[in-house]
């Protein structure tokens, strides 16, 4: 047992590595890489204001920066993403990283060696919470890299989520946690600020399979499809309603946090595919939040779904691929994926302006 009574990430780390005996070390050096990243963010995230790094980054014509999402960036989101950058990118252990806020992948520079994975990463998730001193994170995933000396590709970074050999995310709240898993399950720590070291809290994180929580955007109810719609008009119905029982109704605007609630006590996130934007079929990012949030949930024995099937199973096509995702406790998004399997109902008219409505002729 060690000193602290509490098992450090560099231990764990070690204990995982001895179930492969011809393993090198370069993953566990990697993954220790991430975590020193996650430090810096949470170190910059931690001193608020003080730090002089809120609000939008400034573009170089002046107004604000937008990135390659389309989306204002606020500085932490760029310096994050530097802090992510400049820590891995010198080790040896990658060939290639790719990042939310840059609109190619970045090949690491000829002054270092090149290693044999890949990382992909969400800098700042949830960085419109950071000027209301709300919880944001970071979501990292890491693939293997092609052999060979080929010049690095997108296409190197097209790989479905299954294929991934680890993911995990930081979360910057009253408590600096990463939540980690290398394939065989997944394990919470937090962040001792007098050591400097994540310590193991929270072993072997379970999604318990049913709920009475649920997650999702509601102003976005009038682009719904119909089985988005009616799952949530069933949870809101209670227990005078066909589910009979009654539901909790969540949004931090974070999924980061949503994720942690829900690998802590359970739950459903919706971030579903609508009508809103006919070009966008999701307003998630496949590569850098889907799917590590996915491998994370389906380790802690949840489900992740894009609706109508399993996330992990999406092929990439695209470096900043959009997709609608519902993930957390079994049950419940196994309810999702069969209302969207099942032939649909016709529209019901609006009552209002049917034949025996309130505007009778």
């Amino acid at each position: 047992m060690p000193l602290t009574g509490r098992q450090t990430l560099t231990q764990y780390l070690i204990e995982q590595r001895r179930r492969y005996p011809a393993a090198s070390g370069n993953f566990n050096a990697l993954i220790l890489d991430v975590a020193m990243a996650c430090k810096a963010i949470a170190r910059a995230v931690g001193q608020g204001a003080l730090a002089g790094v809120h609000g939008a980054q400034t573009g170089e014509l002046g107004g604000n920066s937008i990135n390659v999402q389309g989306e204002t960036q606020q500085k932490l989101d760029v310096l994050a993403n530097d802090y992510f950058l400049r820590i891995n990118e010198w080790g040896g252990h990658l060939a290639g990283m790719a990042s939310e806020e840059l609109e190619a992948p970045y090949p690491i520079p000829a002054a270092y060696p090149r290693g044999s994975y890949l990382l992909v990463f969400d800098p700042l998730d949830g960085s419109s919470n950071i000027d209301v001193n709300l919880t944001v994170g970071s979501i990292f995933s890491i693939l293997r890299a092609p052999s060979g000396d080929e010049e690095l590709s997108e296409a190197d970074f097209l790989q479905a989520g299954r294929e991934q050999v680890a993911a995990g995310y930081a979360l910057y709240g009253p408590s600096t946690m990463l939540v980690l898993s290398v394939g065989d399950g997944v394990d919470g720590f937090t962040l001792d600020k007098d050591l400097g070291e994540f310590m193991l809290t929270h072993p072997r994180m379970q999604v318990p399979p049913s709920t009475q929580e649920f997650a999702i955007n509601a102003s976005n109810s009038r682009f719904w499809e119909a089985p988005v719609k009616r799952f949530v008009d069933e949870c809101l119905a209670g227990k005078s309603g066909p589910r009979e029982k009654d539901f909790n109704m969540r949004w931090i605007a974070s999924m980061v946090a949503e994720a942690h609630r829900i690998l802590t006590r359970g739950g459903v996130f919706l971030y579903p595919r609508d009508s809103k934007d006919a070009s966008k079929p999701g307003r998630l990012r496949l590569l850098y939040e889907a799917n590590p949030i996915g491998f994370l949930i389906e380790q802690a024995g949840g489900r992740a779904s894009t609706g109508y099937g399993p996330v992990l199973q999406e092929q990439p096509t695209q470096l900043h691929q959009r997709i609608g995702l519902v993930f957390g406790s079994r049950h419940e998004v196994e309810r999702i994926e069969r209302y969207h399997a099942e032939p649909q109902a016709p529209s019901e008219p609006n009552p209002l302006f049917c034949e025996r409505s309130l505007f009778r002729v």
